[in-house]
């Protein structure tokens, strides 16, 4: 079997993970939650009055701090909403095992053992420079 294949072994795999499933159906959920969806709506909706304001030549300050008001209390109601919860937790619970699966590729790659290597960078930034390295 080739690396490609392998790979694609991977993500058959990653597919049937428990902490995957969890993810989906926490998504799917939260994307049948209507009172939720009409959050995000209203929401994104908010956020794109706010740059035709802010870009505005004769922009309104006191609009625009209203506006900011209101995204700021429609953000903290969807962050409230039990659905997103129950997503945002599968999803960091998912995630992390992905940053874990790909630790190990990549320090494989780096010539670390396969075997032995289980090293997750706590705090990365994305930037190698700023590695503190593994914990």
């Amino acid at each position: 079997m080739d690396l490609i294949e392998l790979a694609r072994q991977i993500g058959r795999e990653i597919q049937q993970d428990e902490t995957y499933i969890k993810m989906r159906l926490a998504e799917q959920t939260s994307e049948g939650d209507t009172q939720l969806q009409e959050m995000i709506n209203t929401y994104n909706m908010t956020r794109i009055s706010i740059d035709d304001e802010a870009t505005n030549a004769e922009r309104d300050m006191a609009k625009l701090r209203e506006l900011n008001t209101q995204l700021r209390q429609t953000y903290a109601k969807i962050m409230q909403n039990e659905n997103m919860i129950a997503y945002n937790n599968a999803k960091q619970e998912f995630d992390q095992k992905l940053q874990r699966v790909l630790a190990i590729i990549q320090n494989s790659a780096d010539g670390e053992n396969p075997d032995t290597t289980d090293c997750i960078p706590s705090g990365c930034t994305g930037s190698c420079s700023s590695c503190s390295g593994c914990h």
